[in-house]
């Protein structure tokens, strides 16, 4: 399992979907306030709803009672300022995947303190960003590519047939 950590995350169609890809793998959830939409709103259930029973998620008033409840946990920060690829970070289960909000990212003091951690998702110099819905999906499935997937349904079947 990994953790998912969204900071500050403003659009509820991102958390839902997020909820959904966290649900899939069996990873937790920790949102950090404050957020851009109330937990119980339609947009976010509508996203996720069949999924929010599937998932673990906790909720913290900000970064420092995250951290403080955290302190033991190996960090990754998300961001299209880091100096390196997030396919050539080491995930371990467990790590916790930290995204910032859609419109600034993670706080620049943050990723200088933890830059050495800082990993990004290559693209076009001309793109400012992808989705955090999708960045989230590529760098969990990325990390569960890399241990192995325990406990992961790897074969489908046929209804029909």
């Amino acid at each position: 399992m990994f953790n998912i950590v969204l900071v500050e995350p403003e659009i509820p169609q991102n958390t839902g979907n997020i909820v959904r890809t966290a649900a899939a793998t069996g990873s937790r959830v920790h949102l950090i306030k404050p957020l851009g939409f109330d937990i119980s709103d339609r947009a976010l259930k509508r996203a996720g709803l069949d999924y929010w029973h599937l998932t673990d998620f906790i909720v913290y008033e900000n970064l420092d009672e995250f951290f403080e409840k955290n302190k033991d946990g190996r960090f990754w920060f998300l961001t299209t300022k880091g100096a390196k690829r997030y396919d050539s970070a080491d995930f371990r289960e467990g790590d916790y995947l930290v995204f910032g909000k859609e419109t600034r990212g993670l706080p620049e003091e943050l990723l200088h303190d933890n830059y050495d951690r800082a990993i990004r998702i290559p693209m076009i110099s001309e793109a400012r960003s992808l989705n955090l819905s999708n960045s989230v999906a590529i760098v969990v499935y990325e990390a569960i590519r890399q241990t192995g997937g325990a406990n992961l349904l790897e074969k489908g079947h046929l209804t029909k047939y």
